[in-house]
């Protein structure tokens, strides 16, 4: 049997606050490697606190990137990610060292890992007549139209899923197929990587759930409503029609402060949102991880020794 000869990466999937960053930057540390962000939040500029962004003195210590890339008020799609994200891992293999991929964000990876349909790219123009249809008709009643549109698609993407309904209709408009019809005709390219593929996840669902409210706390000890409060006196956020319509504003946790600093809702109020959305992602996250059949699932913090254990026989194997 011949050598496999692809370059190597490391994926450490999970959800929200299951502890990738902290053996990203450990593992990265050991073997000399880079981190290619996979989080939806961690590429807006401004979006520090609530995003967990990993902090200044972290990013000295290892190299990052897909991190601070956007401003908050612009589009970034999953497309985009994945030619971005494969440069970098590109460019890191190429210095000799290692790509370690961490995140949360499911669409990403599978962009990444598994590739897109050839499909139409994001026009400005059509996404604003979306928007201004949401603004008058509401998002449910565009999710009404695409479930006529295409009824697998619709199955798919929640009725309050604003970008991924925005990006469904785009592209019917733009081409006259669905979105579905697209992803089932067109052929992909996988990531020529080999790929270790890690699920990070507390075995017990409550001590995801506590660590979800302290981290949360920990953020609004830190000034995310101060943070909050800065994005909303950023010139392209406070004269926009909908800034709640925005990716970047409806990141899990700035929806909900940005409500409250509305005055919509109280404090209370808004940090019980707040860390029921947050265990909301973090279910949504599972159930995509679940769905993925070549993942090792580990406990981070009771199994510290088998994680350590599947990087040195990947590490080792040639």
């Amino acid at each position: 049997m011949s050598a496999d000869l692809r370059p190597r990466a490391i994926a450490l999937m999970g959800p929200t606050a299951s502890g990738k960053t902290a053996l990203a930057l450990e593992w990265a540390q050991r073997l000399g490697g880079e981190i290619v962000s996979v989080d939806s939040a961690l590429v807006y500029r401004g979006l520090d606190i609530g995003s967990a962004k990993p902090t200044s003195a972290e990013r000295a210590a290892v190299p990052h990137h897909l991190i601070d890339i956007c401003d908050p008020w612009q589009p970034y799609s999953a497309a985009e990610f994945a030619a971005d994200a494969r440069r970098a891992m590109d460019d890191i293999a190429a210095r000799g060292r290692w790509p370690i991929l961490a995140g949360g964000t499911g669409l990403y990876f599978h962009a990444l890992l598994h590739g897109l349909s050839d499909m139409p790219e994001a026009d400005a123009a059509t996404r604003a007549a979306i928007e201004r249809e949401a603004a008058d008709r509401g998002w449910a009643a565009l999710h009404a139209e695409l479930a006529a549109l295409d009824p697998t698609a619709a199955a798919r993407i929640h009725a309050t899923d604003a970008q991924r309904i925005q990006r469904a209709l785009e592209v019917y408009r733009l081409s006259g197929r669905t979105i579905s019809q697209w992803r089932a005709a067109a052929p992909v390219t996988r990531l020529p990587y080999r790929v270790l593929k890690l699920a990070l996840a507390p075995a017990a669902r409550e001590v995801l759930h506590a660590r979800i409210e302290a981290r949360f706390d920990a953020m609004l000890n830190a000034g995310f409503l101060d943070e909050v409060r800065a994005l909303r006196a950023l010139p392209p956020l406070a004269t926009h029609p909908a800034p709640l319509d925005l990716p970047a504003v409806r990141a899990v946790g700035y929806r909900q402060a940005w409500e409250h600093l509305e005055g919509r809702v109280g404090f209370n109020e808004f940090r019980d949102r707040g860390i029921y959305a947050t265990r909301q992602l973090a279910k949504r996250q599972l159930t995509w991880l679940r769905g993925q059949l070549d993942l090792r699932w580990f406990d981070p913090s009771t199994q510290r020794h088998e994680l350590d254990a599947a990087l040195e026989l990947f590490v080792g194997r040639q």
